[in-house]
């Protein structure tokens, strides 16, 4: 008779170096689909093409990026970290996760027309950092959902995701909305 197999837990660390090539896996997937696919500079958005696709686009990753900001208040007044915020109501979690998974939404249609439209260039600065960025957004939110769904990591891995997502929503701001909010160029560079 032979002994029942004994299963041991996944250490914390190979439970995050699982989750950390997931989210490499993905924005690599992404990456590969944008410089494969041939860009289709007609496609629109919405029934806007060009300049007016450009626009919505801005319209769009701004309110995203708002949206982004909201959901950094909400984390850090969950984890009381909001000074002067005391202790946050039951209902902050469930608006946190609710805005977030609206954030993510709200990114699909842009990110696809970025995608269909330009694929993923690398012919300047300014749009090689937003199409990376844009790549490794989708990868840094898959890992925030794993983490969110993991027990026993790390107390620092969900903020990190968290803080990660919120630069990189900042980034696709600032090299797109706020690049063609301030006629074409980036403030600051």
């Amino acid at each position: 008779m032979t002994q029942p197999r004994v299963t041991r837990p996944r250490s914390a660390a190979a439970r995050l170096a699982g989750i950390g090539l997931l989210a490499v896996g993905v924005a690599a997937a992404i990456y590969l689909a944008g410089r494969l696919l041939t860009p289709d500079y007609a496609f629109g958005l919405f029934g806007q093409a060009g300049l007016g696709a450009v626009m919505l686009k801005s319209l769009l990753a701004t309110i995203a990026f708002g949206t982004a900001i909201v959901q950094v208040l909400l984390a850090l007044w969950m984890y009381r970290r909001l000074p002067f915020a005391g202790r946050p109501p039951h209902p902050v979690p469930l608006a946190h996760r609710i805005i977030g998974f609206a954030l993510f939404a709200f990114t699909v249609p842009i990110a696809l027309h970025c995608l269909i439209a330009y694929g993923v260039q690398l012919t300047s600065p300014r749009v090689a950092v937003h199409s990376l960025a844009g790549c490794f957004f989708y990868g840094a939110f898959a890992a925030k959902v794993l983490l969110v769904q993991s027990t026993r990591l790390p107390g620092w891995a969900l903020p990190a995701a968290g803080g990660t997502l919120a630069v990189l929503a900042g980034v696709l701001w600032y090299t797109s909305a706020l690049w063609y909010y301030n006629g074409y160029q980036l403030p600051g560079i």
